[in-house]
C-alpha cells in the first residue's frame, strides 16, 4: 500500500471487524462503511463436514487457533493504517463461538484504545451490497432485506440503515437448517445448500407435490419444519422402490429439486407480501442461502417479473459469513458510541 493510499484511508472513518458467529473466522477493515482496505476469512467446513453440521465447541476452538494465528499477521500487514472502532459480531450465533469473538474484540479494542462496536450479526447480513465493489451504485432507503441463512430466515423493511422492523422471520427452522437436513435424508453431503441445489439440477421440480409452508396464509413469517416432515416421510416411504444406482440418483435428484422448489415458493409468496405491506421498490438479499441459484432466479421470475423490485444479490463472499460486513454495518453506528 502506497503513500497516497494510507493518506486517503488515513483521513476516513476505518472501522476493523471480527465475525465468529459459526464457522467462518474473518477479520476485516472497512473505510466509510464501504471500501475494504484488507481482508480475510478462513472457513471451518472441512473441520465440521464429518460431523454433519457444525459442533459448538469445536468451532470455538477453530476460531480461537484462527484468531491467534491470522489475527497478529493481519494487524502488521495493517500497520500505518488508522483505526477508529472495532465491531463484532454479538450475542446472536453460536454461543461458544460469539464469546470467542467478543473476548478478542475487546481485548483488541482495549490496546488500540477506540471504542467496540457490538454488532447484530443478522442486520449486518443485509450491508453485503455496501461493501461489494461491484455495486458502484449503491441502493437507497427505504429498502427491503431478505436475510436467509443457516440459522436465520426473516424479512425486514429498513428505513435507514438503523431504523427497521422484522416483518417476519421463520417459526421453527431457518431456510438453511431445512437444507441441510434434507441433504442428510437423501445422504447427500454437508453442507446441504450446495448439495442439494446441485442434486436438483437433474431433477424434475414439479415431480412431487411437496406443500408450501403457510401457503394463502396472511402473514410474512416463515416455517419450513412441515415442509421437511413432508419430505422425510416421502423418502422412507418411496426410497427403497427405487435400488441403488442410476434409478437411486433420479429419486434423489427429483427429491432435492421439488423441495427446492417449495421452499423457493415459500420465500417468494412472503416477499410479495412484504412489498404489498410496504410499497418498497428495493430487495437486498444476505445470508448464506442467498448464494443458491435456483432462488436467484426464482425471485426474479416469479417477484421482479411481476412487481417494479429492484433485486439486489451481493457476491457470494458478502452473502455468506464476512467480516466485512460488520465493519461496514458498524459505521452506522460508531457516532452512537
Amino acid at each position: 500500500m502506497g503513500i497516497n493510499s494510507l493518506a486517503m484511508y488515513n483521513t476516513s472513518m476505518n472501522i476493523l471487524g471480527i465475525e465468529t458467529t459459526c464457522d467462518e473466522t474473518s477479520l476485516a477493515i472497512v473505510s466509510n462503511g464501504r471500501i475494504i482496505i484488507q481482508d480475510i476469512t478462513i472457513s471451518q467446513i472441512e473441520k465440521h463436514k464429518q460431523y454433519g453440521g457444525v459442533v459448538p465447541d469445536l468451532g470455538a476452538r477453530e476460531h480461537l487457533t484462527n484468531l491467534t494465528q491470522m489475527g497478529k499477521d493481519f494487524l502488521e500487514k495493517a500497520s500505518g493504517i488508522k483505526i477508529d472502532a472495532v465491531a463484532v459480531s454479538s450475542k446472536i450465533g453460536l454461543p461458544p463461538a460469539v464469546q470467542v469473538g467478543e473476548a478478542y474484540a475487546a481485548g483488541l479494542a482495549k490496546s488500540l484504545k477506540v471504542p467496540l462496536i457490538p454488532v447484530n450479526h443478522v442486520v449486518a447480513h443485509m450491508w453485503g451490497v455496501w461493501v461489494d465493489k461491484a455495486f458502484e451504485l449503491k441502493p437507497e432507503f427505504p429498502l427491503l432485506a431478505l436475510i436467509v441463512s443457516g440459522g436465520h430466515t426473516q424479512i425486514m423493511a429498513f428505513d435507514n440503515p438503523e431504523d427497521y422492523e422484522v416483518l417476519g422471520k421463520t417459526q421453527d427452522d431457518a431456510m438453511g437448517e431445512a437444507f441441510d437436513k434434507v441433504a442428510s435424508m437423501l445422504g447427500l453431503p454437508y453442507p446441504g445448500g450446495p448439495a442439494i441445489e446441485k442434486a436438483a439440477l437433474t431433477g424434475d421440480r414439479l415431480a412431487i407435490p411437496f406443500p408450501v409452508p403457510l401457503k394463502n396464509v396472511n402473514t410474512m413469517n416463515f416455517s419450513f419444519a412441515g415442509l421437511k416432515t413432508s419430505v422425510r416421510q416421502y423418502i422412507e416411504k418411496e426410497r427403497d422402490i427405487y435400488p441403488e444406482g442410476p434409478a437411486r440418483d433420479y429419486f434423489t435428484s427429483d427429491v432435492a429439486a421439488s423441495f427446492q422448489q417449495a421452499a423457493c415458493e415459500h420465500i417468494a409468496e412472503k416477499v410479495l407480501l412484504a412489498i404489498k405491506d410496504t410499497k418498497y421498490k428495493t430487495l437486498v438479499l444476505g445470508g448464506g442461502v442467498a448464494c443458491n441459484q435456483f432462488l436467484i432466479d426464482y425471485l426474479y421470475n416469479n417477484v421482479v417479473a411481476e412487481t417494479s423490485l429492484d433485486l439486489l444479490v451481493p457476491a457470494l463472499p458478502f452473502c455468506t459469513d464476512n467480516a466485512a460486513m460488520i465493519a461496514g454495518y458498524a459505521y452506522n453506528l460508531v457516532e452512537k458510541q
